[in-house]
């Protein structure tokens, strides 16, 4: 009997709770900005993101994540080597947690979901190495952001902590196990529609 009151109680909380919200439910966020990868040899690109959301409450925030970045990838190793650029494209799920209700509302969050990455190619100079490339993959990955909403204006920061990719480059003497390193940090400016107060 305990067990059906707390349920209950805690349905009708999160049922007032949800009529007395300051702010729409729904709402949609578009923005841009710059990914910084991580690994010897990596280079900065140009990121996009689109982010449907729904407020549980108004402190909470759910979102579906779409993004997609042009990176170079590092590897794991110091080996001289010249790099195609990489597309990553993500889809996640993340939650937001909103630490007031003023019109400028910083926010910390946490998203995991699915990261497809493009085929990586790598022509590797240290020992004469004629090349190699790894095979276009998906991989689960996870990230930490911080951020805040001004109005309809949003900035946030994240670290997509991406599993490494395998390959191995073939060189004068043999062969040399390497990985390309896919985690990066977005830096994220953007706005939303919808979401704001009633």
């Amino acid at each position: 009997m305990k067990k059906i009151t707390t349920v209950l109680s805690l349905i009708l909380f999160v049922a007032v709770a949800a009529n007395a919200q300051e702010f729409k439910k729904f709402r949609v966020g578009i923005g841009a900005g710059y990914a910084m990868p991580s690994g010897e040899g990596s280079g900065g690109g140009v990121m996009w993101a689109l982010e449907p959301g729904y407020r549980v409450t108004d402190q909470i925030l759910a979102n579906l994540r779409i993004e997609g970045a042009a990176i170079i990838r590092g590897t794991a190793d110091a080996t001289s080597a010249s790099f195609d650029v990489a597309g990553v494209r993500s889809y996640t799920l993340n939650g937001q947690y909103f630490f007031n209700n003023n019109n400028f509302r910083p926010f910390v969050g946490v998203g995991f979901g699915i990261f497809s990455l493009a085929a990586a190619k790598i022509e590797a100079t240290s020992g004469g190495s004629t090349g190699s490339a790894a095979s276009a993959e998906s991989k689960f990955g996870f990230y930490p952001r911080i951020g805040f909403d001004a109005k309809h204006f949003t900035v946030n920061i994240d670290y997509n902590f991406i599993p490494n990719t395998e390959a191995v480059v073939a060189t004068g003497t043999g062969t040399v196990n390497t990985e390309f390193k896919n985690s990066y940090i977005g830096i994220r400016l953007g706005g939303y529609f919808g979401g704001g107060r009633k």
